[in-house]
């Protein structure tokens, strides 16, 4: 048994962590949730796709306010993976205008966000400066 889990389900981590999105087969519009149809046009099949590991910041947010335990400020951003819009953090980075900016080149990572009483780590991702 494996002492590491992915903290959602369309993260696949291993040598090359990366993320796996449902991809619409009529219209190609990928989804990192479970769908009962696809909301561009209404397909019903889905095949998995494996997501770009890197992107360009599209949108972000420097949040300084978030529920009681969680440190901030961090940064929240939209990033463009080759097509595949993916919301996360970006990490290993000061939250600040000036270290993170529209258009800058991003790659995914990953990092650990804690162990339960068995030792069992649960690993999140988020993208950081390339």
């Amino acid at each position: 048994m494996s002492n590491q889990i992915p903290f959602v389900d369309y993260l696949v981590l291993g040598d090359h962590p990366h993320l796996v999105a449902n991809e619409c087969t009529a219209c190609g519009a990928r989804f990192f949730d479970r769908r009962n149809a696809c909301a561009g046009c209404s397909g019903t099949e889905f095949r998995k796709a494996d997501v770009a590991t890197d992107g360009e910041i599209m949108s972000f947010t420097i949040v300084t306010f978030a529920a009681p335990g969680v440190p901030v400020p961090f940064v929240s951003a939209i990033v463009n993976c080759q097509g595949t819009s993916v919301r996360g953090n970006i990490i290993n980075v000061e939250p600040s205008p000036e270290s993170v900016t529209m258009g800058q080149k991003v790659t995914l990572a990953t990092y650990p966000l804690g162990a339960d009483e068995n030792g069992v780590e649960a690993i999140g991702f988020g993208f950081q400066p390339a």
